[in-house]
């Protein structure tokens, strides 16, 4: 017997998602099954990463109590442990190059919820653009380059926060490339020796957005702004969720698990309504190829395939997003279209500028709204931050700097996280020096 409240859950559903009703769900369970009960599915590839740990071949990055996990599902209804405390934030070339107020919040909200961090100052490049936008470089490389940042994530203690889809998807796909097949684990060995470090493979590989979603219901007790009237479209970036599909979590109380967890759950929990759109699935049309050698397709296809359906169809107030190409791609594409008579101007916010500002956070100095080509602040007065006082403070603190009359504001205390990261635990020259195994 339907109770009142599922029967009110699938009328929420049945009018969030319109479009869901022409979806057949067996047939897509039935290519689920298929696709995940391969030798290579997820859980396959964590059975070998312990056979290997335990066969000495690798060191696994395990996820520790003082990690404070959370528990969640994933597609195959695997369970995925997503750590709460104690991060290192491997942060995004393109994040911190084009939308600073994407980590910043990242951070703001850390702080607020008293967060233990590591803002690693010694983090590279995932290189995830080079093989994804130009394929040119090798499995060897795109390992090493792998091991090396979860080995600096390793002997710090702090365990892996991975900011970029991209850099996210790019992972996951490497760590099932190392785990799968030895020949790219006996190339990479030497090279990691002759660096000083071994082949570390973390236990989990977590996407910042899983962690925001995880710790949404605790973020949303600081909200400081009604978000009852607010449509949200919500975009889940193609590299998060596309790539090792199966590694994607999926939550029963996000509309029955019928999106992506995050950042659909963040946005609900937050108190805002989701609206679908017949194109939510499609890529925002970053695409990495043709944003170098096809911009203006690129442009045409955020436009036309993402932002008017989501307005006309949605009647969306904010579009949200969880990616750094996909907030550059969505927002900047915009003014492409009003060059051209299309004045749509649907601010795109990332899932944690979103959550920040909604906590309090200033949107000039954290959010730095100003850096986004869409009108941010007309959402923001609609909710009722107060924008223009936020502004004239911003205003007044820029022309302080310039005058010397003030010091810089940090997110954290500077150099405190780098001394943190020179003091290496022993246990770690200990390794180094005799449990290095040999194979």
């Amino acid at each position: 017997m339907v109770t009142q409240e599922e029967k009110k859950l699938h009328e929420e559903i049945k009018e969030a998602f319109p479009y869901a009703e022409d979806v057949d769900w067996n047939e897509v369970y039935q290519r689920i099954i298929y696709k995940y009960s391969t030798p290579h599915g997820l859980q396959h590839v964590k059975e070998e990463l312990y056979k290997l740990e335990d066969e000495g071949e690798i060191i696994v990055h395990h996820i520790k109590p003082y990690n404070n996990p959370v528990e969640v599902q994933t597609l195959n209804g695997f369970p995925k442990k997503i750590p709460t405390t104690k991060l290192w934030n491997h942060k995004s070339c393109g994040q911190c190059g084009h939308i600073p107020g994407y980590p910043t919040s990242v951070f703001w909200i850390m702080n607020k919820l008293e967060i233990d961090y590591l803002d690693e100052p010694h983090q590279t490049s995932c290189t995830g653009w080079n093989y994804h936008a130009s394929g040119a470089s090798n499995p060897v490389a795109l390992a090493g380059v792998y091991v090396r940042n979860m080995w600096r994530a390793y002997e710090t203690g702090y365990f892996p926060l991975i900011h970029c889809g991209t850099s996210f998807g790019h992972y996951k796909e490497v760590r099932n490339m190392i785990v799968l097949h030895k020949e790219i684990r006996d190339k990479l060995r030497p090279i990691m020796r002759k660096l000083d470090m071994d082949i570390v493979v973390p236990e989990e590989v977590v996407h910042y957005s899983e962690w925001l979603f995880v710790m949404s219901k605790k973020a949303a007790q600081h909200k400081k702004y009604d978000l009852s009237n607010i449509k949200a479209a919500v975009h889940t970036p193609c590299h998060v969720y596309k790539l090792v599909p199966e590694d994607t979590i999926y939550d029963p109380s996000v509309f029955e698990g019928r999106r992506p967890a995050a950042p659909t759950g963040t946005v609900l929990n937050f108190g805002a309504k989701i609206v679908d759109y017949s194109t939510w699935w499609d890529c925002c049309g970053f695409g990495f190829r043709h944003i170098l050698t096809e911009r203006e397709f690129s442009r045409s296809f955020a436009l036309f395939k993402k932002v008017i359906p989501a307005v006309e169809e949605g009647h969306a107030d904010v579009f949200v997003t969880s990616d750094t190409g996909c907030v550059t791609t969505l927002d900047k594409s915009q003014w492409a279209g009003k060059a051209h008579g299309f004045n749509y101007n649907l601010p795109v916010l990332a899932d944690a500028q979103f959550a920040a500002i909604m906590m309090g956070a200033d949107p000039y100095k954290i959010g730095q709204i100003h850096w986004h080509a869409t009108d941010v602040e007309g959402f923001l007065r609609k909710v009722g931050v107060p924008v223009d006082e936020y502004k004239e403070q911003f205003l007044q603190y820029l022309a302080d700097l310039r005058e010397g009359k003030r010091q810089p504001e940090y997110i954290y205390k500077p150099h405190r996280k780098i001394d943190f990261y020179l003091a290496l635990p022993d246990r770690v020259k200990w390794y180094k020096g005799e449990q290095a195994v040999q194979k």
